[in-house]
């Protein structure tokens, strides 16, 4: 069974999160955000879960550097990937949860099997504005130019909205790309 855990940034989804993996049939489990980096050798994957500021991130930025396991940022956990490897992030101009129509640029394995533009539910209050050097440009939307990104080399993904909540479309179908990624 893939284990898959799920960092707890005190976001109101993480619950969420963790209940959808292990719906999905992956060893799952909501950890603290300071949980250290030893803990976690054993895992197939990591999903940095959302939150209300970088700045209670914890470990979060420890586990992109120490760990070599796909992780996938939701939301909070898009902006730590993007301002730790360089990027920028700032205050959006939508900043309350809404409906977004997601439009992906290009092919990739995390949205195998969803069509090129779909309906999800979001929070802009903050956003990333300039991705990382070299890191691959994967969705946006009206409201945001940076919806979904992809390091370079490494499986670290980080996605804008929720497809953890039921106003996400194909959600369940990303979540189960994630965890054939980490079964790799």
């Amino acid at each position: 069974m893939v284990r898959i855990y799920v960092v707890y940034n005190y976001g109101q989804y993480n619950h969420l999160i963790h209940r959808t993996l292990r719906d999905l049939d992956v060893e799952s489990k909501l950890i603290q955000n300071d949980t250290p980096v030893e803990d976690l050798r054993d895992i197939d994957g990591l999903v940095l879960g959302g939150g209300p500021t970088i700045e209670r991130a914890g470990n979060s930025f420890l586990y992109l550097d120490s760990l070599e396991v796909p992780i996938l940022g939701i939301c909070l956990g898009l902006h730590i990937i993007a301002q730790h490897f360089g990027g920028e992030v700032r205050t959006g101009e939508v900043g309350e949860y809404s409906e977004v129509r997601i439009n992906l640029l290009r092919k990739d394995e995390l949205f195998e099997g969803i069509p090129e533009s779909f309906r999800v539910w979001a929070s802009h209050a903050d956003e990333v504005i300039r991705i990382p050097d070299g890191f691959i440009h994967l969705a946006r939307s009206d409201v945001c130019e940076y919806e979904a990104i992809k390091h370079p080399k490494k499986p670290i993904y980080g996605i804008q909205w929720h497809p953890e909540v039921y106003h996400s479309e194909y959600g369940e179908e990303i979540y189960k790309n994630f965890i054939a990624i980490c079964k790799r």
